[in-house]
């Protein structure tokens, strides 16, 4: 129980930080903010064969004038009905029959299948039918007008109006198209125009993989990269463009300002010929050797692989849908006694299958997920976000309740029997048919300062509520105070990295970041806990780190200071057959995870303002260090804290945010469209960082530029990795909504 002057302090603080909060948002809103406006969301589909389909060769796919969308093969036409690929029964005169070739009349849309003897079209009445000698054609276009070229290995015939021209190509034909009335015929030479039944040369390049027009170009791509020629006057346009994701490139497609290609290696899209979106891995296609591409007319595109088809569709969203989608998948599927749970898959990217198992740090991947949603009370008052922390906090308890310490939380809990990550952490808890994991860490006491600090400020507690909270932090500071400052387990001993002892913590050279990490991560619970309770152990423990360990010096450290420093071999006892070194192997992006979160508590319970103009500073030193990885949540934290923003970075990060999040392996270390770094202590592979469609899926303690990974398909992250970004830029203003 509080004392009432405790509970005085306590009501103050809370108020005034709310006022702090209240004047750095309406002082800052207008010049950060934007509006969440409607923008284009890909989401990828995938069609897979009809499993009565068999062993079926893809060849070919095109898209009529209503959207359907068909895929030749060696056993007859296939389409797309009702999200399935099946063999195409609608017309009942042509199910028996398999075509040579199809195509789609230029402009029109209509549909005309070639066969073995005649060609022919359902549409215009059924009117569009010729014949000729069987096997003499394999290609067909058809142009504005209703014009029929037919193409085989050297000859072709146009037929027009009733009459019929034939010619010969001197060169192998390889594919013909049509643009507006003109045709125009590739072979192992090059491409020419067919005019007065002659062909006339346009492009000579023997190395042509694809091509097709855009606009008033014509796009050719080699084995090398692509270029295009003017339609006026077929002169270069653009010269050869190398910089692309993936060569050669197999198959083209062109829609609205958008050029689309196919390659054995994923596929990718660009409306600008300088930069390139890329899809590929089972995120978005179901293989990723692509056959070919096509575009509806909607801009949406589609892969045709050995497996089926796959859609890259652009879906009109706001970040507010976004965060609903998001949250509904989190309730749906992600809960684990109130934990956000690890989410395993049976089969790679199978949903149905899907098993909540818990992890090492179920107490901080949550705590992403209750701090979402008291960020969604404090911002719209919606009870049920309310009840929602509060259930989960129910949670937060139990960890410390489970397990006989006193003041010792654990990393989680299950049901007895039920534990799959890393057994020999696990312990029986004296509650029958329950087992609880220790070992704990700092990664977990983080989760539960930032909990508690926002639940204090923005959950509007009632005194019983209040007390919980501060119960809460008052047992884990206590615990880590009366046991020297070390998380002490049920063996006696520390835990592997529950440890702020200034021996320990001031051991470590300035270069290696545990040193200033631990001292912010300590300072930041000595505030939290001597605002809560009015206690003046915790102020008087805080200061005398100060002033006999300097523990206000260390979190001062500059970033720019942590380097590579090798032979800094960790100090304290552990069960692992191997040795850490602790300043080799590169920056811990974990801990950018632990600073950041921590910042809010230190800086918004300060002792004083002079302390809070301090840590704005260290703030502000770190959040500067991060800019390259664009990460909306240090950012915003930031600006609420020490007022920075990188606001194009979070808009960026917000909407380039992945729906799926299946951990599928993701590869871009091929691509030849980016600028790779060489190796360095901070990770980064790329000059510029890639975007999250893009790149493998990951939580906020692993480094955004690492550009090859996953989990094969076999896991699936929550999406509380968006909710918390997109709700606290909506407290702090930065998020303007439409209504």
């Amino acid at each position: 129980m509080m004392s009432t002057n405790a509970g005085k302090i306590q009501c103050t603080m809370k108020y005034v930080l709310l006022l702090i909060l209240l004047i750095v948002n309406t002082q800052q809103s207008d010049a950060q903010s934007f509006l969440d406006s409607p923008f284009l969301q890909p989401v990828s589909q995938k069609y897979y064969l009809d499993e009565d389909s068999g062993l079926v060769e893809m060849k070919k796919m095109v898209i009529d004038r209503d959207d359907n969308v068909y895929a030749l093969t060696d056993q007859g036409l296939y389409v797309i009905i009702e999200e399935r690929l099946v063999h195409d029964r609608r017309f009942l005169p042509l199910i028996d029959i398999n075509p040579v070739d199809v195509t789609v009349q230029y402009d029109a849309g209509a549909l005309y299948y070639l066969y073995e003897d005649h060609y022919l079209s359902n549409a215009y009445a059924g009117h569009p039918f010729g014949e000729f000698e069987p096997g003499a054609f394999s290609h067909i276009a058809v142009n504005q007008s209703g014009d029929v070229l037919l193409a085989g290995s050297r000859n072709f015939a146009l037929r027009s109006e009733g009459l019929e021209q034939t010619g010969r190509s001197s060169g192998e034909i390889r594919s013909i198209q049509a643009r507006g009335d003109d045709f125009y015929i590739e072979t192992d030479t090059g491409i020419s125009i067919l005019e007065n039944n002659s062909l006339l040369e346009i492009v000579r390049d023997t190395d042509i993989q694809s091509w097709v027009f855009g606009n008033n170009e014509l796009f050719v791509a080699t084995s090398e990269g692509y270029y295009s020629v003017a339609h006026s006057n077929w002169s270069l346009k653009h010269p050869l463009i190398e910089r692309v994701p993936v060569v050669p490139m197999t198959s083209l497609a062109f829609y609205n300002g958008t050029l689309w290609a196919g390659t054995e290696m994923g596929m990718f899209s660009t409306d600008n010929h300088e930069n390139y979106r890329y899809w590929a891995s089972n995120r978005w296609l179901s293989s990723d050797q692509v056959l070919d591409v096509a575009v509806d007319s909607k801009g949406n595109g589609y892969a045709l692989t050995k497996e089926g088809i796959s859609e890259v569709h652009f879906k009109t969203m706001t970040l507010k849908d976004k965060a609903d989608y998001f949250h509904d998948k989190v309730r749906k599927r992600h809960l684990r006694l109130g934990l956000i749970g690890e989410v395993r898959l049976e089969e790679p990217g199978d949903i149905t299958t899907a098993e909540m198992i818990d992890t090492d740090n179920d107490g901080l991947w949550t705590s992403f997920y209750i701090s979402s949603e008291i960020f969604r009370y404090a911002t719209t008052g919606n009870k049920q976000a309310r009840a929602n922390a509060m259930e989960v906090f129910m949670s937060y308890e139990r960890l410390l309740s489970i397990n006989p310490l006193d003041g010792f939380p654990s990393r989680t809990f299950a049901r007895k029997g039920f534990k799959v990550a890393n057994p020999d952490r696990w312990r029986e808890s004296p509650e029958e048919h329950m087992e609880w994991k220790g070992h704990t860490s700092t990664d977990e006491y983080i989760a539960y300062l930032w909990v508690a600090a926002l639940m204090d400020q923005l959950l509007d507690l009632d005194e019983e509520e209040q007390q919980r909270i501060t119960h809460f932090i008052d047992s884990i500071m206590t615990h880590i105070i009366e046991n020297d400052y070390y998380f002490v387990d049920i063996d006696g001993k520390p835990t592997l990295w529950g440890r702020w002892n200034p021996e320990f913590v001031n051991w470590y050279p300035e270069t290696v970041t545990d040193r200033k990490l631990n001292s912010t991560h300590l300072t930041a619970g000595l505030q939290l806990a001597y605002a809560l309770t009015g206690k003046e152990i915790y102020k008087d423990e805080a200061f005398r780190m100060f002033e006999e360990h300097g523990y206000l010096d260390n979190i001062q450290i500059p970033m720019e200071n942590i380097g590579p420093t090798p032979g800094v071999i960790y100090k304290g006892d552990h069960p692992y057959p191997f040795e850490f070194d602790m300043g080799d192997g590169g920056w811990n992006h974990s801990d950018d995870e632990m600073y950041f979160l921590t910042y809010w508590v230190l800086y918004h319970y300060a002792f004083n303002d002079d302390f809070k103009r301090i840590y704005a500073d260290v703030i502000t030193d770190h959040w500067k260090i991060e800019l390259p990885e664009r990460n909306s949540v240090w950012s915003l934290i930031a600006y609420g804290t020490s007022g920075d923003i990188d606001l194009e970075s979070v808009k960026w990060h917000l909407r380039e945010f992945q729906l799926d999040m299946v951990r599928w392996d993701m590869k871009n270390s091929h691509r030849k469209d980016l600028d790779y770094l060489e190796p360095n202590f901070r990770g980064q592979t790329t000059k510029e960082l890639i975007s999250p469609l893009e790149r493998p899926t990951i939580r906020y303690n692993a480094n955004p530029f690492s550009i090859d990974g996953g989990r094969g398909g076999l896991r699936e992250l929550a999406g509380d990795e968006f909710l918390l970004p997109y709700w606290m830029g909506r407290y702090l203003g930065v998020i303007i909504p439409l209504e």
